[in-house]
């Protein structure tokens, strides 16, 4: 007999801040709506169909709490953060549709601030806009193809395959390849990423190989990253290196930490170097709810520092 399952879940962020980066002129006061994750909701299914085989689907929405708006920005559509289906067993997991891209989940797990495109210095150099962001392409592939292997001893590997689907297009794939290693106190991960369908001219794509870790030893768990990326077409690159650390003071409170440096590079042109650090302290209320303050430091070549401050709240549900 077969049993399935459905459930509705997400979560809720918000923070205001002062915020001065080294490539602006003055600094801005905002509420923005996410922070150390950005804001979502989901809803998502299990149908067992036996042999230890069973379907399996997720549609998931990120919105913007501050406005009342779905998405992330207006382009996004209203499942932007996940809407795939598939099957799962003993074979390993496939899934067909858009899909998180596994490169920003592997980052999340060699740096202390996880997935905040806000503070986080590894995903803001690498997504973010004004931070002259390192990454072409989302967070999120569409008309995706994924397969993930079962878990061995702690090893998982992923495939992705991104189809294009622009008209004269076709052949601007994306492809991953994956390894994440989770056992015991020890995470490893590994990614490489080919990104066609989000180059923009002159540039035919992107190649993306990133490599890094995290120890928990109890007292602290650290972390470290490198991260290079090289266009095609054009001779320009990025060589990204971040290192971070997070120290438990009570069951409730602990201290983030973490720097990143990223050298740009360009074929006959001068190269700049940016330099982003944040340190937070999070304080968790309860099961589903933290508050946090946070400080983060900016410095691209020839620019002067600038300094962000920050308070937030996140609730799940």
């Amino acid at each position: 007999m077969s049993t399935s399952s459905v459930q509705m879940y997400g979560l809720i962020g918000s923070y205001v801040d002062n915020s001065k980066l080294s490539s602006t002129r003055s600094s801005t006061v905002q509420l923005g709506g996410g922070g150390l994750t950005t804001s979502f909701w989901g809803i998502r299914g299990r149908e067992d169909i036996g042999g230890g085989n069973a379907v399996i689907f997720s549609l998931e929405s990120f919105f913007r709490p501050n406005t009342g708006q779905m998405g992330r920005n207006t382009t996004d559509g209203f499942f932007s953060r996940n809407a795939y289906v598939g099957l799962t067993g003993a074979y390993g997991t496939l899934k067909l549709g858009e899909q998180t891209n596994p490169t920003y989940l592997n980052q999340q797990f060699v740096n202390p601030f996880g997935s905040s495109v806000v503070f986080s210095p590894l995903i803001v150099q690498s997504y973010t806009a004004s931070y002259s962001n390192t990454q072409i392409g989302d967070s999120v592939w569409q008309n995706a193809i994924e397969y993930v292997t079962p878990n061995y001893s702690g090893l998982t590997g992923t495939v992705i395959y991104g189809v294009s689907t622009t008209v004269g297009q076709q052949g601007r794939d994306d492809l991953g390849l994956h390894l994440t290693y989770v056992n015991g106190p020890l995470t490893a991960v590994f990614s490489a990423q080919r990104d066609r369908t989000a180059a923009i001219a002159p540039s035919s794509g992107q190649y993306l190989y990133l490599l890094g870790a995290a120890y928990d030893a109890g007292f602290a768990k650290v972390y470290g990253a490198a991260q290079t990326t090289s266009n095609n077409t054009v001779d320009t690159g990025s060589h990204t290196y971040e290192l971070g650390l997070s120290v438990p003071l009570s069951p409730s409170a602990v201290i983030l930490a973490e720097w990143a440096r990223t050298k740009n590079t360009a074929l006959l042109a001068s190269s700049n170097v940016r330099n982003t650090g944040s340190i937070a302290y999070d304080y968790i209320l309860s099961k589903r709810t933290q508050v946090y303050v946070v400080y983060s430091y900016d410095k691209l070549t020839s620019n002067p520092s600038g300094s962000t401050y920050g308070v937030g709240v996140q609730h799940t549900f």
